[in-house]
Formats: structure tokens, C-alpha cells, sequence
């Protein structure tokens, strides 16, 4: 029964957004708290579950905050624009090399473990690359989703001190 409340709730926060009935904070607040009342949990109970998943997932938020400042201050200071300028003079315009060389960037920026900043690095280093050669920029989004997604499996990735986290 939890579990299908939990795949509604799901459905509800998306169409809440979707449809612009809410604001993305305020349905992330609103429609866990009514669906944990309608599976029967106390105004108390919700308050105690809100505090322990808080303080569950603080740490974890901290961490990526810092790593989005620090690996944003790394792009605007140039730290991986030599590695961008190699990768495109490699490719030479060619449609194959710069779709195999956007894979190879996405691995490389993937090492840090933090996909927001991965995808921060590989969009503004390809994309306008992308729109000029008049490839689909999905294809783009694509290929950075498979690299990280490869690459989110090294021990400090994204998914290990989420785990941590839980686990406790």
C-alpha cells in the first residue's frame, strides 16, 4: 500500500509541476506531508519522519553545494580549458569524432564525482560546438548522461555517499 502511495505522491508532484498549479518548493513541502496523512501517519509522526529525513540528507546536500561552488570557480578560472581546447582540436569538426569526444570529456570531468558540475563543463564546452556543425543537441545530452552514468559507479561518485548516507 506504501509503495503505491509512494508512486502516486510521484505522479501528483509531477503533474502539481507540470501543470503549474505549484511551485516546485512548495509541492516538494505540500504533497509528501498530504500523502503521508492519507497513508494514516500523524500530524507528530510526519513531523518526527520530516526531521530524521533532514538530517539524513543534509550532509550529503552540503556536499554537493560545495562541489558545485568549487568546480564552478574551477570553470570561470579556465582549469579545464586546456583539456576542452585538446579534445576539439582532435576532432576537427568531424560529427563522430566530436559526439566520441564529448564521451571522453564527460569521463574525464565525471572523475570529480559530481554530475551537475560534469554537466556544467561538458554543455558549455560542447554545445555551442554542437549548434554550430548543426548536430542535435540531445544527442549531446545523451551521450554526458551515459558517461556519467558510467562513471557515477567510482566510490567517491554521486551514488556511494548517498548510500553512505542512508545506511548511516
Amino acid at each position: 500500500m506504501l509503495a503505491i502511495l509512494g508512486f502516486l505522491m510521484m505522479v501528483v508532484f509531477m503533474v502539481l509541476i507540470m501543470t503549474k498549479r505549484l511551485s516546485v518548493l512548495t509541492a516538494l513541502v505540500l504533497t509528501p506531508i498530504v500523502f503521508a496523512l492519507i497513508a494514516g501517519f500523524s500530524f507528530n509522526r510526519v513531523g518526527g519522519m520530516m526531521i530524521s529525513g533532514i538530517e539524513q540528507v543534509a550532509p550529503i546536500a552540503v556536499m554537493i553545494m560545495f562541489a558545485i561552488l568549487y568546480f564552478g570557480i574551477m570553470i570561470d578560472t579556465g582549469l579545464f580549458d586546456p583539456m576542452v581546447a585538446r579534445i576539439l582540436k582532435l576532432v576537427k569538426g568531424d560529427p563522430l569524432k566530436i559526439v566520441v569526444g564529448t564521451a571522453v570529456l564527460t569521463m574525464l570531468v565525471a572523475l570529480d564525482g559530481d554530475g551537475s558540475t560534469t554537466y556544467m563543463i561538458t554543455t558549455s564546452a560542447m554545445l555551442p560546438l554542437y549548434i554550430m556543425l548543426g548536430i542535435r543537441p540531445i544527442i549531446l545530452a545523451g551521450i554526458a548522461g551515459v558517461g556519467m552514468g558510467i562513471m557515477n559507479t567510482i566510490p567517491w561518485g554521486g551514488a556511494t555517499p548517498r548510500a553512505a548516507s542512508a545506511l548511516g
